[in-house]
């Protein structure tokens, strides 16, 4: 558990999450993949720590991660891939801009309709 002046620690590295932008689960979140009652009870992960996700990441400000085995997206069905690279690029872009918006949590996510 963070203690009072620090946040949510990254279950890969241990470091700080430092905020949403560079949040792994509040990237699930806002694509649908985690629930809002799932927040406060998920482990926490920097975006670069969960390389599997972060390689659907497609934007010049983001920098590029590749996946070797069996979960690199070069290797996967291309229709699959160019769906998750829409769905977790918005995503991103989403956390980017909820920041300075001054929304509620339950406001964050995308709609996938």
């Amino acid at each position: 558990m963070a203690g009072c002046e620090q946040g949510y620690l990254c279950e890969v590295c241990g470091e700080e999450v430092e905020n949403v932008t560079v949040s792994d689960l509040y990237l699930r979140y806002v694509i649908g993949e985690v629930d809002a009652a799932q927040l406060m009870s998920s482990p926490e992960r920097h975006l670069r720590c969960n390389p599997v996700h972060a390689q659907f990441i497609v934007d010049p400000a983001f920098e590029p991660v590749l996946v070797e085995g069996p979960f690199d997206k070069r290797t996967l069905d291309a229709d699959d891939v160019s769906e998750r690279e829409d769905r977790i690029t918005r995503g991103w872009w989403r956390l980017q801009e909820v920041r300075s918006l001054n929304i509620p949590i339950s406001d964050y996510p995308l709609d996938l309709e």
